[in-house]
């Protein structure tokens, strides 16, 4: 939770004229380990957070997806560099899902031994 500018600088005003750290907390409702960074603070603006850097562009993975809709989740991670579970929560963030099949077939794992009837 982000508290505003003026309640940091309140808090640190009752400190700084006298007031005990243990009353601020009760006053302004926050903890003490907080109050004690924000006198370390030289500046007492909340952080600004950017967005969370992901692996693959989603317009990339969206273009390859509609050129290769048949590729399989792990020839699809191995392209990609990542890993399966990375892809498949991708994917999942994309709405997109596993087509259903009509037909069975056996299939081959990217390690040499048979899917035992599961389709990837």
């Amino acid at each position: 939770m982000t508290y505003s500018v003026d309640l940091r600088e309140a808090a640190i005003s009752y400190i700084n004229n006298g007031g005990s750290k243990i009353e601020a907390e009760h006053i302004f409702k926050v903890s003490r380990a907080t109050l004690y960074r924000w006198l370390e603070m030289d500046d007492l603006s909340p952080k600004v957070h950017g967005s969370r850097s992901r692996k693959i562009d989603t317009s990339t993975l969206r273009k390859h997806i509609k050129d290769h809709p048949d590729m399989y989740l792990h020839e699809r991670s191995a392209l990609f560099n990542v890993g399966i579970s990375w892809m498949h929560y991708a994917l999942k963030r994309l709405g997109i899902v596993k087509k259903e099949r009509q037909y069975k077939e056996r299939c081959i794992s990217p390690f040499g031994y048979r899917c035992k009837g599961r389709h990837l």
